[in-house]
């Protein structure tokens, strides 16, 4: 008699690895979704509010199961606010809005400066000491977003530097939240419990502002590729973040952090496959160099702490 198929085990060094594949291909994945969420003329402000409510009733059932405290003292209530206008409310509608004039592939390389901002605020608030090797991946991601700006380089069209500028403010955004993350967050809420409870609160924000000032989006009408498509997106972002939480806990927010890398390589192949843009020579060597910054801007250590 034959021994009975074992199924294959995972390697607890392989895990980490899988899950920020995973994780990062899915986060980029959401960007060309973005991108075709905003080509029917939907408003900024009426999207995020659908994105937020989708976020909320999937991360819900995860709270539950998780069992995650959620508190709602007085401080809870205004860090949860801070973190919802800052890591949602403020970057989403800038992103939403430049997504209906920039190519997608380079909202993704965008959002790889992310890490650079988190160290200049990092730095400003002096929670990080100055290393020229770290300063020197800030240069190139600089140099990348200048040869961007080049007119007729890499964006579509005359003026679309001041966009790409105004872009940049989103992953400021990015940045500023995982340095007040780091400084303000209460030890008794997870990032998953944080995530959950600012989409709760930035939801009636988003909808009072969409119904109001003429931005509201009506699901009761016949739905099309871009309804479908802020569905994904929505889910997407809701399934990496779950699945970023995880990582953090299991290899360490040094690790972690290289999640960078795949969101943007993610984006731009999935722009190049599904939305058929193409870039010139110039924008590969600003994607080249903006890799190269991120790989220096890293702090040091990049094996899963457990």
């Amino acid at each position: 008699m034959t021994a009975p198929i074992q199924p294959p085990k995972v390697s607890a060094k392989a895990l980490p690895f899988a899950i920020l594949i995973l994780c990062g291909t899915v986060w980029g994945a959401t960007i060309p979704m973005m991108k075709i969420a905003v080509s029917t003329g939907h408003q900024p402000m009426g999207l995020i509010f659908w994105q937020v409510v989708i976020l909320a009733i999937a991360l819900g059932p995860v709270v539950l199961w998780r069992r995650e405290a959620v508190p709602t003292t007085p401080h809870h209530i205004r860090y949860y606010a801070l973190i919802g206008a800052i890591g949602t409310l403020i970057p989403s509608s800038v992103s939403f809005f430049v997504a209906t004039k920039l190519p997608a592939g380079i909202l993704g390389l965008l959002l790889a400066t992310v890490p650079m901002f988190s160290l200049l605020v990092a730095l400003i608030i002096r929670s990080e000491r100055f290393q020229v090797r770290r300063m020197a991946g800030i240069g190139l991601g600089v140099i990348a977003m200048m040869l961007l700006a080049i007119p007729d380089a890499s964006l579509p069209g005359a003026g679309m530097a001041s966009l790409l500028l105004l872009g940049l403010f989103a992953p400021f955004c990015y940045g500023m939240e995982g340095n007040i993350v780091e400084r303000l967050a209460p030890s008794d809420v997870t990032p998953l419990g944080v995530i959950f409870a600012s989409s709760v609160l930035v939801t009636p924000v988003a909808g009072i502002i969409a119904w109001h000032g003429g931005m509201w989006v009506d699901p009761s009408l016949p739905w099309g590729t871009a309804e479908w498509a802020l569905i994904g997106s929505s889910l997407g972002h809701a399934m990496a973040y779950t699945g970023y939480v995880a990582l953090v806990g299991l290899a360490g927010a040094v690790f972690s952090s290289q999640i960078a890398y795949i969101v943007t390589l993610s984006a731009i192949l999935a722009s190049l496959i599904f939305l058929g843009e193409s870039y010139p020579v110039s924008t590969w060597i600003a994607i080249a160099m903006m890799l190269g910054g991120l790989f220096l801007v890293q702090p040091e250590g990049y094996a899963p702490e457990r």
